[in-house]
């Protein structure tokens, strides 16, 4: 019988030579994890974290909890029906006199301001007069500083901020919120506006992927059946697009179509207009530019899977009695999906973010989703706010591409 033991062979070092294998192995996996180690740290700070931190950020806020912890831990005990007792009151009284002299009134105010319009001035000056009580009965003398300290949704607001966490930034997204009683309902209509700009964002990258479509099939079909030699040239041309900036491109759209720009110039001296057109700070000129824009990346995708197609398909079906359309339609065409899925995909999904294109082409009408993440993060550093509008699109892409890899699936889509 021979053992296990029997089988190793020895090296000179007297280390059998399996063992001196696997720490060779070993060895190896580290060096190749040691060169990757740079990469996978760079994508986890340039990427991970940030897109965790603002995942986090729509859901959490601790501002009330930490710059009034006293009122938030007294109205933990408050049954929400009438307004709170007077030991309430004075822990707001005390908190808003600490606000004041710590200067952080004002952050409370922005913070309540939020889901309360307009109270943010009160606030300040609540804590402002409120360093002039002695002593109580604080009750009646903050309702005498401000009415906004007897009225219910205020204190349901202060209760709602004793938690860490909250639903109003992403509630906020889909347009609804917190009545008095900490209800979810919907917003009032002058304020429910999210809605239409999401549908917006929505319809601008549908239009754009139909319009780039439309133009990338056939020029990617001509690409894939010229002469190599032709074909080639051709696509540097196509290629040559991605050596200038987003921002280059959309400033020439506006030297292109502005009233007296180079395309109404032309139309005016051909007599085909008298006037010029309005083809800009409108959904037109939107539409236009980012379909130029975004055409090469519907383009090639389209284009690298024409190229596998065998012509002999199309010859075959040609033998076998079909016409030239019905043997494109029925042979080469299917062939074609996963580039056109793919193509159309990542047009769209880039479409939902773009930020510069509408923003200097087009109108007050046009802005989409990025441009509200942008207002809120550089203009009202409302990060809740940015951070629900873009965890909310970057739900949407996810679902996008789970709803395309079960369609379509990744594995299907040949890049040549």
């Amino acid at each position: 019988m021979v053992t296990n033991s029997a089988l190793l062979t020895v090296s000179g070092d007297g280390v059998p030579s399996r063992i001196k294998l696997k720490r060779i192995e070993r060895r190896r996996k580290l060096w190749a994890f040691a060169f990757v180690l740079p990469l996978l740290v760079f994508i986890l700070i340039s990427f991970v974290f940030p897109i965790g931190r603002m995942m986090f950020d729509a859901i959490h806020d601790d501002t009330l909890q930490v710059l009034m912890p006293r009122t938030t831990s007294a109205l933990s005990v408050w049954d929400s029906n009438d307004l709170p007792d007077e030991r309430v009151y004075g822990a707001l009284a005390a908190d808003l006199n600490q606000a004041w002299a710590q200067k952080t009134a004002g952050k409370i105010g922005e913070r309540m301001n939020y889901e309360l319009p307009g109270i943010s001035s009160q606030v300040r000056s609540s804590a402002r007069k409120v360093s002039s009580l002695s002593a109580g009965p604080y009750k009646a003398a903050m309702i005498e500083i401000s009415p906004i300290w007897g009225k219910h949704e205020v204190w349901s607001l202060l209760k709602r901020g004793s938690s860490s966490y909250t639903a109003f930034y992403l509630l906020r997204s889909v347009d609804f919120q917190y009545d008095s009683d900490s209800r979810i309902v919907a917003s009032l209509p002058e304020n429910a506006i999210f809605r239409d700009i999401f549908l917006r964002t929505l319809g601008i990258s549908i239009g754009v992927t139909a319009a780039t479509l439309l133009l990338g099939f056939p020029l990617a079909y001509l690409l894939a059946i010229l002469p190599a030699r032709i074909s080639n040239l051709l696509l540097m041309g196509v290629l040559m697009s991605f050596f200038t900036s987003v921002l280059v491109r959309t400033t020439a759209w506006v030297v292109l179509l502005q009233d007296y720009g180079v395309i109404n110039e032309i139309l005016m001296s051909l007599h085909i207009l008298s006037h010029p057109a309005k083809l800009i700070f409108n959904r037109f000129g939107t539409v236009l530019a980012m379909t130029q824009i975004q055409l090469p990346f519907t383009l090639l995708p389209i284009y690298s899977v024409m190229k596998s197609i065998s012509p002999n398909h199309i010859r075959a079906a040609r033998s076998l009695g079909a016409g030239p359309f019905y043997a494109f339609w029925k042979v080469y065409f299917p062939q074609t999906l996963p580039g056109i899925a793919a193509g159309c995909l990542l047009t769209f999904i880039l479409c939902l973010g773009y930020y510069i294109t509408p923003a200097l082409v087009g109108g007050p009408g046009d802005m989409m989703v990025s441009n509200f993440v942008a207002t809120y993060t550089n203009e009202q550093l409302n990060w809740g706010m940015a951070s629900a509008l873009g965890a909310i699109l970057l739900t949407a892409t996810l679902l996008l591409y789970f709803v395309f890899n079960k369609l379509v699936g990744v594995d299907r889509v040949r890049m040549g």
